[in-house]
């Protein structure tokens, strides 16, 4: 099968390589899936688990990439709950070969059905933000309507899926981001908008969540905006700063087919859109995956025309 090989860490995403690879065997529980459409997250190249398995040896060369949309071909010995020929998407195990490939193998819990009437290419789109947004929202922020919400990078994958989850569940909402991403943040519902280039962060007052995907000094700045009992939610690593009287959480999102279900769902109903800046073919990956101009976004390959 063909599929993206990575062998060199420091070398990111300028060091994949398009190659044969064996197509994968199901071990216990798992599934083998055709995949039709991968999704990919650049910074899954610093990630350790792109590099070495759960023992820390080296796993080199692996194929990245954990968001996938395609059918099941072949069950593992034990599993249940899945069958051949359905249509699935989901999020893959971080430590095992990934889905910038052809076949992947994957536990079949990782994965929920794909609804015929939602394409390949938006089924990979929504595993990691979908996910990431629904509990960073819900189980780490705890969020209820009337609270407000301070989404960091409102424009992007994950950003957008906060935004418009967050809507839905009755918060107001300001955004933040670069200037040329004013629009598109209020486009997936932002309330405000807060140019992180010219603005005054600080402006916005008290919040009652602080939905962080940047980090850095933007992170640490959020963590004065946080009122009494709020909670700061990062998804890049344990907050530098921590709000006075409230919490402060990191989490690394996990696959759930339930919350996979409600997310689809809400795609098929109108709820919520997908946000896909680039779709490529698998031959094309590597330079779609190494873009000479910024893209917000998520970026698709799509492995199957």
């Amino acid at each position: 099968m063909k599929a993206i090989v990575v062998t060199d860490e420091a070398a990111g995403t300028a060091g994949m390589t398009l190659m044969e690879r064996l197509e994968p065997e199901p071990a216990l529980n798992d599934v083998v899936v055709q995949v039709h459409a991968s999704g990919f997250v650049p910074t899954e190249m610093a990630w350790p688990s792109t590099w070495t398995d759960r023992l820390g040896r080296d796993r080199t060369p692996s194929i990245p990439g954990h968001e996938l949309a395609g059918v099941v071909t072949a069950l593992g010995y034990g599993t249940t709950g899945l069958s051949v020929g359905q249509r699935v998407f989901g999020l893959t195990d971080w430590n095992r070969d990934g889905t910038l490939a052809e076949y992947v193998a994957v536990e079949a819990r990782n994965l929920a059905p794909l609804p015929g009437d939602v394409d390949f290419t938006v089924g990979a789109s929504l595993p990691i933000s979908g996910l990431t947004a629904w509990q960073g929202l819900f189980e780490h922020g705890r969020l209820q309507a009337g609270q407000s919400v301070l989404v960091q990078g409102a424009a992007g994958a994950v950003g957008s899926m906060v935004t418009q989850l967050a809507r839905e569940a009755g918060a107001y909402v300001i955004g933040t981001g670069r200037a040329a991403d004013r629009q598109k943040a209020l486009d997936f519902g932002a309330q405000e908008f807060v140019d992180l280039e010219n603005d005054v962060l600080e402006d916005v007052g008290g919040v009652d969540l602080v939905f962080d995907v940047i980090g850095g000094d933007i992170g640490k700045r959020s963590a004065g905006l946080i009122r009494a009992g709020g909670t700061l939610v990062s998804v890049v690593g344990p907050p530098e700063a921590r709000p006075a009287d409230g919490l402060a959480v990191d989490f690394v999102v996990v696959s759930d087919r339930a919350q996979l279900g409600e997310i689809v769902q809400r795609i098929r109903d109108g709820r919520l859109r997908t946000n896909i800046g680039n779709v490529a073919t698998l031959d094309d990956a590597v330079a779609a995956l190494n873009p000479t101009e910024r893209i917000t976004g998520k970026t698709i390959i799509r492995v199957r025309p």
